[in-house]
């Protein structure tokens, strides 16, 4: 799809001993699909289960145990390719990837590899400067997770717990177009957000259900791409930038010392904040692919995709554009706000029939802030949208100002109830009686002489002023009727 290959920016390049060098980074990212049965057998794929409690006897390979497929796996990837606007192989095969560990039972990994059930697709990603960069998507493939070792209960023996053996992954490969940590971080996070918005996929990278293969080259501009090497199992959005950032410098100083980069498979150990070697890289055919015998091609009709692709959610780049469109918010607000399906689903909710800038500056502002500070998610909001909408309408008619509706939303966050209501048995309405305005700003005036002799000199100290009838009202004036009257009676344009 990107017939033209991306070059970094100046600013994007590694400064080194020789000059400067770029960065070629591909992603092979492990998204777990979102089924209640694993891809080949019925075994639950419930998380958090004691030890192999989740292991079925095709899990656990038993002798005569034949793999069948899970439809509903397959829905989920064709989705995700529809998501990915990726083209759908309406004939994919499954194969056998043979290598031994102690968690596969098998002996080999049942996935795809040169038809897979996607083809080629793209993601858009946002940058922070306001660039929008568009990487390839090579292609998506089904493939079955492998159990889990694990070694710190014993000091003499180790144990498999092969809940996770045979649970459907979709393995999504980029193209090497990206430039940089920063892009490899957004193009995961763009990626998680895409799944979640389809429900293929929950993204929560602490459980395993995300995890990245992050490949990482160096070379000089202008020069043929060098020797990669692949850091495998990231499982954090983080770590991924740290793994990027430090992989790379290992590189460089490697070569300006003189030596060649070895096509490896490394570790990244967040502890350390570096890679280390895990083993010399395989090439395909080290893992000796065939078709899988027992099982056949995976074939589907077109009315099988348009039936999945009729009933797709808005995802995050339609929805983006329409916030931009229908509510006038800012590109990088509505971007904001589409991170997460419901976050925008309680922006909008907010937003209908209001004024949709006010509603995005408190969504933004003050609850995504609230929520960041104490680490709740959108769906843990102590306030509705109900609630907020109630909030931004008041402060629109008038009824309370801007500070006062920050001190509501702090009664409602932790007391919860209706803002009008309280508003009334609080007594926090906003002051707009001219009379009341005026004797305020009359006392502060006649108390402060000195300040009105510096305010006639310097007209932006009606700030001060502004600042002190507010505090002698308790903050319920009308902030703009104080402003406009204070003018007045200094003498101020």
């Amino acid at each position: 799809m990107n017939a033209v290959v991306r070059t970094a920016k100046p600013s994007q390049l590694i400064r080194g001993a020789t000059g400067d060098w770029e960065i070629v980074i591909g992603l092979e990212v492990h998204a777990q699909v979102n089924s209640e049965a694993k891809l080949f057998s019925g075994a639950s794929t419930t998380f958090g289960n004691d030890p192999n409690a989740n292991v079925s006897l095709v899990d656990a390979a038993m002798p005569g145990m034949l793999p069948v497929i899970n439809v509903e796996c397959v829905r989920q990837a064709v989705r995700t390719g529809l998501g990915l606007k990726a083209a759908i192989n309406r004939r994919s095969i499954f194969d056998r990837k043979n290598y031994f560990y102690p968690d596969l039972p098998q002996g080999y990994q049942i996935s795809q590899y040169k038809n897979p059930i996607v083809g080629e697709g793209r993601i858009l990603i946002d940058m922070p400067d306001g660039e929008t960069i568009e990487v390839g998507v090579e292609r998506l493939h089904l493939e079955q997770d492998a159990g889990k070792s694990i070694h710190d209960q014993s000091p003499l023996y180790s144990f498999v717990d092969l809940n996770r053996s045979g649970v459907a992954l979709m393995e999504i490969v980029s193209k090497p177009d990206l430039r940089s940590s920063e892009e490899a971080k957004a193009y995961v996070s763009k990626l998680r957000t895409i799944l979640r918005y389809l429900g293929t996929c929950d993204g929560d990278m602490e459980k395993g259900n995300l995890r990245a293969d992050v490949n990482v080259s160096v070379h000089k501009p202008g020069t043929p791409f060098g020797t990669r090497c692949e850091i495998k199992n990231v499982n954090s959005i983080r770590f991924i930038g740290q793994a990027i950032e430090y992989e790379a410098r290992r590189q460089i100083g490697i070569v300006e010392d003189g030596g060649t980069i070895v096509q490896e498979t490394r570790l990244f150990d967040p502890g350390k904040g570096e890679t280390r070697s895990m083993r010399s890289k395989e090439e395909a055919h080290d893992y000796r692919y065939f078709p899988d015998p027992d099982l056949l091609p995976l074939e589907f009709s077109q009315d099988f995709v348009d039936a999945l692709a009729a009933h797709l959610p808005e995802l995050p780049d339609e929805k983006k554009a329409r916030f931009v469109r229908d509510y006038g918010v800012t590109p990088y607000d509505a971007m904001v706000l589409t991170l997460e399906r419901a976050s925008a689903d309680y922006f909008e909710a907010v937003a209908k029939g209001r004024d949709a800038k006010a509603a995005a500056n408190w969504v933004i502002n003050e609850l995504f802030g609230r929520l960041n500070k104490e680490g709740k998610g959108i769906e843990a909001s102590p306030v509705s949208a109900d609630q907020l909408g109630a909030i931004v309408d008041l402060i629109g008619d008038g009824t309370i100002s801007g500070k006062i509706a920050k001190d509501l939303f702090e009664i409602v966050w932790a007391e919860g109830g209706d803002p009008r209501a309280i508003v009334e048995t609080r007594g926090l309405k906003q002051v707009t009686d001219t009379g009341a305005i005026e004797a305020a700003c009359d006392a502060v005036i006649a108390a402060n002489p000195d300040k009105v002799q510096q305010a006639k000199a310097k007209p932006t100290m009606i700030g001060w002023f502004v600042g002190q009838v507010m505090k002698q009202t308790g903050g319920k004036a009308n902030p703009q009727a104080v402003n406009d009257m204070l003018k007045g009676k200094l003498g101020i344009e």
